[in-house]
């Protein structure tokens, strides 16, 4: 699944300081390989060159 700025996500990434966490992509990048990463931004910071494999859409709460 790939996201889009502006898509809400949870980042498990168990060596960062934002694992289990809610945020917003704030910017796609893709190598010249063809493969994707993302930049999220957290409330505390930002966490850059997160590969899709770490990432999950957040469950929308705010209906």
């Amino acid at each position: 699944m790939s996201f889009e700025e502006d898509d809400r996500v949870v980042l498990n990434d168990k060596h960062s300081e934002f694992d289990g966490q809610t945020g917003t992509v704030s910017q796609t990048m893709e190598s010249m390989f063809g493969d994707v990463t993302y930049t999220i931004s957290f409330e505390d910071g930002q966490e850059t060159g997160v590969p899709e494999d770490d990432l999950e859409a957040a469950e929308d709460d705010e209906e």
